[in-house]
């Protein structure tokens, strides 16, 4: 890094353009995880929007009670709904029980099924849930690891910029301003870029955690309804 090949007002595109390679590289590095953060963000705001919507649309037909098959057929086309995934993988294993078709038409013959024990249900329910949860967390990872590390690799190209900057101090023989501060606020775009990407990460990283520990406890709302549903109507007396 030349830090004489350009005074303090230059731009920082100037500044990065003028870095050494291992500047270069750190800032590049980051680049690539503010690109891959962004992304992840953005693809997780549309998954929870559709999770939301379809979610209050199967509420809208499970709410109105007209019985589990007919709520079956809709809830199946559900295919982002948490909890239309919970009833779909609990009724079918409530069919595979007793035995009965997953069709519309068996809604007037289901009370007249008893079974003995919940404990299957329950167990694909809990399965359902740990593979929604796994879903609705797959990437968000990485946020919490960009927020993590991102300033640590910017704080790196900071001390390896300065380093070359007082190397280069020592070899002009000159420690003015002029000479010094080029190099030093070139050594700090790293940092600040570290920053950058880190705070958005770390902010969106707690928003989903937040959202999907709120849709954890739905879940676990409807697990329990959904089950006094079948104890009420199903189990044996």
């Amino acid at each position: 890094m030349s830090i004489l090949n350009y005074g303090f007002k230059g731009s920082i595109y100037e500044m990065i353009f003028h870095a050494g390679p291992v500047g270069k590289v750190v800032l590049l590095i980051l680049m690539l995880f503010s690109i891959i953060s962004w992304s992840i963000v953005i693809k997780k705001f549309r998954v929870l929007r559709k999770v939301r919507k379809e979610t209050k649309k199967f509420y809208e037909v499970y709410s109105r009670k007209e019985g589990l098959a007919n709520i079956y057929a809709v809830g199946k086309n559900f295919k982002n709904s948490p909890m239309a995934k919970l009833f779909v993988a609990g009724y079918n294993e409530l069919a595979d029980i007793i035995k009965i078709p997953l069709s519309a038409e068996q809604t007037s013959d289901e009370k007249k099924m008893v079974i003995d024990s919940l404990e299957i249900i329950k167990r694909a329910l809990s399965r359902t849930t740990l593979q929604e949860i796994t879903r609705l967390e797959r990437a968000i990872i990485f946020l919490a690891t960009a927020g993590s590390t991102a300033p640590f690799i910017g704080l790196f190209g900071t001390v390896w910029g300065i380093m070359t900057s007082f190397q280069g101090i020592g070899t002009s023989g000159s420690a003015s301003i002029s000479v010094v501060a080029p190099g030093i606020a070139e050594a700090l775009i790293a940092t600040a870029t570290g920053l950058a990407v880190a705070v958005p990460a770390v902010i969106f990283y707690n928003l989903f955690v937040n959202r999907i520990r709120v849709i954890a406890n739905e879940m676990d709302n409807f697990t329990l309804d959904f089950l006094s549903l079948i104890e009420k109507n199903f189990i044996k007396k």
